[in-house]
């Protein structure tokens, strides 16, 4: 089984893009309050969840080669596996917001997370269809769940405290190589036992499967740039927040 050469490479930046238009759009969810706060934190949870992670994960199988079979993909799996991806990024940024990043929300989130996006990757390798049978190494399996959970806690963490352009860059930079990371620990915990006689099931063909993961990755990256680019800045949305809470505390004077 090979992985490819500069798959991962293109998988990591995929995932440090996600994770830094996540970050953005969380750092604003800090700022602001009601139904404002839950647009941007769903808006991080399909840039985190969809590209950071699970765009990531196709990317990186699709450099993925075996000799003596063909590869094919479940669409209705694979599909399954994004909205995992999506959801389970998406409640532990309002379990971890809902908890204003207590360390007791930070693990509760943390450990809900990462093992949904673990769970992700295995749903992704369900989706995969080969000549043969697919087994997993347990003890890996259970390496890359705690690496999901470490990766997972961590993010979390920076969706609560990370604020600026450089400090982002930095973020995302750490997140795409724990996303990654867990990735192909969990690839490592995979072996193929073929089976020439064995009928592949039909699915998508992997010519097929990248042209829509770049779509994917294209149409969710510049609706989110176009939100963020449209939206006020963050440090706008700072200092109207600074001054509504000035005004409130000073009634007398906002008059």
């Amino acid at each position: 089984m090979n992985l490819g050469t500069w798959t991962p490479i293109i998988a990591y930046l995929v995932s440090v893009c996600g994770s830094a238009l996540g970050l953005l759009c969380t750092e604003r969810a800090r700022i602001v309050t009601g139904a404002s706060r839950s647009g941007w934190l769903v808006l991080g949870a399909i840039s985190i969840g969809g590209t950071g992670i699970w765009v990531m994960h196709f990317t990186a199988m699709l450099g993925m080669t075996m000799t003596g079979t063909s590869l094919g993909y479940n669409l209705p799996i694979t599909l399954l596996s994004m909205l995992v991806a999506i959801v389970v990024v998406g409640l532990g940024l309002f379990v971890v917001n809902s908890g204003r990043g207590t360390i007791q929300s930070l693990l509760v989130g943390g450990l809900f997370t990462g093992v949904g996006v673990a769970g992700m990757h295995y749903v992704g390798i369900a989706a995969l269809d080969v000549q043969g049978d697919k087994q997993f190494n347990l003890a890996i399996v259970g390496l890359s769940v705690v690496v999901g959970v470490v990766a997972a806690t961590a993010a979390l963490w920076a969706t609560t405290v990370v604020r600026g352009s450089r400090a982002i860059v930095a973020a995302a930079l750490v997140m795409g190589l724990a996303v990654t990371g867990m990735h192909y620990t969990g690839m490592a915990a995979l072996s193929v036992e073929l089976d020439p006689s064995k009928a592949i099931d039909t699915g998508i063909s992997a010519s097929v499967l990248i042209p829509l993961v770049i779509m994917a990755v294209a149409v969710v990256s510049v609706m989110t740039v176009f939100i963020l680019a449209l939206s006020p800045g963050a440090r706008e949305l700072r200092e109207d927040a600074d001054l509504r809470d000035w005004a409130a505390n000073n009634p007398a004077n906002s008059r």
